[in-house]
């Protein structure tokens, strides 16, 4: 209670009095900065819920071979009805390796594009490619997003997908224009439990959802020399904010249906000063540190539309336990699962009957069967079949294998994909727009309806069945 508490009042002296009663962006002596919102082009429509015709063999180009790449065609190669027909990466080793996974699985090899920067092109123009899947450096993600789709494709793009308001509002239009789906990768709202709690919060246990939390915690020393060309520290070298948003935000916003019934009004950010990473620099690589933009730990504050909050963190240089945070809090119980898994209802209070505010026992959270049995029970449908394989061959704790099993689950069957390309929008505006406000001194910077207007015409989060 004291941490929500402190979060309001950081929320309240930064926003300059803030009127709990208001609904909108709009308070007492507003320093709000506005974030423009494009208009949408003349017959253009948005594409909730858009649907494609059914694909029943999805084919598969997949642009980057590194980390993420080798693994998302080491599940797909266990699918069914998936052929893996192209492959690029800039190392002739990565796609020579994807290509020995495919053959070992009893598939074809697939054609095999690499060493030239632009070689991408040649894979997104090929005409026998349903579906591109990207997972390069986090700047060319969404220009090779938006070429796929103009070549005719649906794309899927790792995280984050977008860097900046023109990449989320470009991406937007052109999915919009061609009736394509443009899906960012984001596996850790399949986790286990993520995906356990959001179904508990659609039966109602959590009663309404007031706050939320998530976050990214996870020092990245050890695989700073592992990005192709240094990419992932540059960033960090050369931005400020919260740049890897959506792991954490992802599983919060759809648990509290954001662009489903509540949106985004505006975040506040605030950081520390950058010590571990400029730290590592002079020590392990004898750089002499003069400048580096991003900070130690950044924190986002948002509020929504219908008077919620939510909080988001990012360090990926202090030493500490991994760790996304992911907290509900509700009218009628609670959810946690970083440092460890927690539940807690109203009805668990003083469960003798007798109340005494210094015995903390009395607010604990439910024992570790009750948890178990909980999780059991309130399993998301969508994982009940497939379970035993993603937790055998999918990454992350089989997480990574059911987004992939997903997409192409929905793509078979013509079927709304379970995020779309306004997800990707609104998780990933958080890096530029938490630069903004943390270069603004921590002003409250305003989010923008990425749907424009159509932020309440569905009703809760549905991931589509046959």
């Amino acid at each position: 209670m004291k941490k929500i508490l402190l979060l309001f009042f950081v929320c309240t002296v930064a926003l300059g009095g803030w009127s709990c009663k208001c609904r909108t962006t709009q308070h007492t002596g507003s320093r709000m900065i506005a974030t423009p919102t494009p208009t949408r082009a003349a017959g253009q429509t948005d594409v909730l819920q858009l649907t494609a015709d059914p694909i029943p063999v999805v084919r598969v180009g997949v642009i980057g071979l590194g980390m993420r790449g080798l693994s998302a065609v080491s599940n797909m190669a266990y699918m069914d009805g998936v052929q893996i027909v192209a492959l690029c990466d800039m190392l002739p080793e990565n796609t020579a390796r994807t290509n020995d996974l495919l053959e070992r699985r009893g598939h074809p090899r697939a054609l095999e594009f690499h060493s030239d920067p632009e070689a991408w092109r040649e894979l997104s123009a090929l005409p026998d490619i349903d579906l591109i899947y990207i997972v390069t450096d986090w700047e060319s993600h969404a220009r090779m997003g938006l070429q796929g789709m103009r070549d005719g494709k649906h794309v899927a793009i790792e995280v984050p997908a977008a860097m900046t308001m023109d990449e989320i509002w470009a991406l937007i239009d052109m999915s919009e224009k061609t009736r394509l789906h443009c899906m960012m990768l984001e596996n850790c709202v399949y986790d286990h439990f993520e995906l356990t709690v959001l179904n508990m919060a659609q039966q109602g246990l959590f009663g309404t959802i007031a706050h939320g939390e998530g976050g990214y915690i996870h020092q990245l020393e050890q695989f700073w020399d592992s990005y192709w060309d240094d990419w992932r520290l540059k960033y960090n070298r050369t931005h400020r904010g919260d740049l890897y948003p959506t792991h954490g935000i992802g599983p919060v916003a759809l648990a509290m249906n954001i662009h489903r019934g509540d949106k985004m009004n505006f975040l506040v950010s605030v950081d520390a000063d950058a010590v571990s990473i400029p730290n590592f620099l002079r020590e392990k690589r004898g750089e002499q540190v003069t400048e580096f933009r991003n900070g130690e730990h950044t924190t986002t504050l948002i509020r929504t539309e219908m008077g919620r909050s939510m909080m988001i963190q990012h360090n990926v240089a202090s030493p500490r336990p991994y760790s996304r945070l992911f907290q509900l809090s509700g009218s009628k119980g609670f959810a946690n699962k970083y440092p460890i898994q927690q539940f807690y209802f109203a009805e668990n209070t003083a469960a003798d009957g007798i109340l005494d505010h210094e015995n903390l026992d009395s607010h604990s959270a439910i024992s570790g069967e009750a948890r178990q049995a909980l999780l059991a029970h309130y399993k998301h449908p969508i994982v009940k079949d497939i379970e035993e394989l993603a937790l055998r061959v999918g990454g992350h704790g089989g997480m990574d294998f059911i987004m992939d099993y997903r997409l192409i689950y929905c793509l078979q069957r013509g079927l709304p994909l379970d995020m779309d390309v306004y997800d990707m929008a609104e998780w990933c505006c958080l890096i530029p727009l938490s630069e903004i406000s943390l270069d603004n001194g921590s002003a409250p910077v305003e989010i923008p309806d990425f749907t424009r207007g159509a932020w309440n015409r569905l009703s809760g989060v549905h991931f589509a069945m046959e």
